[in-house]
């Protein structure tokens, strides 16, 4: 007599089962607490009985000693019941195995981040007010939380702020899905899945490079062939700061064999630009230590 815990992930279709998992439901008492599972109708359609009882660990060891039973976990994974059962089967043994029904894959949890933002967006005043343009400040504070996350080094830092930036991501999603000319979280992803196959032909196609100058030579002709009729500096984006901004404008003008007679004066803008913000990066950190020097005084 033995008893089977039979774990199964709610981001995997009801009714996809691994063959161990429909093996030990046809051979056994199929118990359960949950009497809303969502693998019940997929039994039963598979002429599998399953019985809606008590969690009461002790009565079902008990069942197990004199038939075969299988306990059919709750999504969230019944943690409670599995470890009281580990508490009786070890003062008297009994044959318990855990058979998984079905796994999660990689990036099983984005569907969890997907979920939670559908309901944020339905249930919270906050989330359900939002638009692209009152995001865009989060965007960018939590893209530059980023970029101190990497440098501090701090892996529990940056974990966490890359998903803040993913939240992000999922927000937008969200918001332009309520469109009818909008897009979703899917047509974000397969947008770049696309793209990334077409510009890594060295990986997906027969094109042969010898190393990384050559990856990035081809990505640029794919990238130009796609761009083909769009401005040169379009793809520079106006609301960078105008430092960045300028950068990249010069260094897509120089690739691109733009005369120099037009880029005259911006030597002498961009050190004044750059000089004004080292003062003011400056003010910045003397202000930081200030407040915090503050914070440390008045207990706050």
């Amino acid at each position: 007599m033995s008893l089977v815990l039979l774990a199964t992930t709610h981001r995997v279709a009801p009714g996809l089962l691994t063959w161990r998992a429909w093996t030990v439901l046809h051979a056994a008492r199929v118990l359960t607490a949950t009497p809303d599972h969502p693998q019940l109708p997929y039994l039963g359609e598979a002429g599998v009985a399953v019985e809606v009882v008590e969690p009461d660990a002790r009565a079902v060891v008990a069942a197990a000693r004199t038939s075969d039973v299988v306990w059919l976990a709750a999504p969230d994974g019944d943690a409670a019941f599995a470890e009281r059962v580990g508490e009786l089967v070890v003062a008297d043994p009994l044959d318990v195995e855990v058979v998984h029904g079905s796994y999660d894959l990689p990036g099983a949890r984005l569907l969890d981040m997907v979920s939670v933002m559908a309901r944020l967006r339905r249930d919270c005043p906050w989330d359900r007010k939002q638009t692209h343009a009152s995001l865009v400040p989060y965007l960018v504070e939590e893209t530059y939380e980023t970029v101190d996350a990497i440098a501090s080094g701090d892996p529990d830092e940056l974990r966490e702020e890359l998903g803040d930036v993913l939240f992000q991501v999922v927000f937008h999603a969200a918001v332009a899905a309520e469109r009818a000319d909008g897009f979703t979280i899917d047509d974000v992803a397969a947008g770049i899945v696309d793209k990334l196959i077409r510009r890594h032909p060295h990986v997906f196609a027969d094109v042969e490079v010898t190393g990384a100058d050559e990856v990035v030579a081809n990505w640029d002709e794919i990238k130009k062939a796609e761009k083909a009729g769009r401005p040169l500096l379009a793809g520079v984006p106006r609301s960078l700061p105008a430092v960045l901004e300028a950068e990249d404008l010069l260094r897509k003008a120089r690739k691109a064999g733009v005369p120099e007679e037009l880029l005259e004066g911006h030597n002498t803008l961009t050190d004044a630009a750059q000089a004004a913000e080292q003062r003011l990066k400056t003010w910045t950190g003397e202000f930081r230590t200030r407040v915090e020097a503050w914070e440390r005084h008045s207990g706050g």
